[in-house]
């Protein structure tokens, strides 16, 4: 069973983690519009190191009782896919 997490410290945690997912869609979908290659080193590079930074920022935040395992989860995977989504856009047009 989980440990209660005080709301009000839980939705201000979770709005700023969603908000640096944020900026990673936004990074990437910056990088696919100009590079001519998305299989680019460079454009795997920063994807991989600021998928890594957001994950260990969600791992602390989880570790701290900040939020839920869970929430972290779900930030990661909606981020991986609308990265997939804008990923296929860019290939498409």
């Amino acid at each position: 069973m989980a440990v209660p997490i005080e709301t009000d410290i839980h939705q201000k945690a979770l709005f700023l983690l969603r908000e640096d997912a944020k900026k990673i869609e936004q990074l990437i979908g910056v990088q696919l519009a100009n590079l001519t290659l998305p299989k680019c080193p460079l454009y795997e590079e920063v994807l991989d190191t600021q998928m890594f930074g957001l994950s260990r920022e969600i791992d602390f935040a989880v570790r701290v009782g900040l939020i839920y395992r869970e929430d972290g989860q779900q930030i990661l995977h909606e981020l991986e896919q609308k990265l997939a989504d804008l990923y296929t856009l860019i290939l498409e047009g």
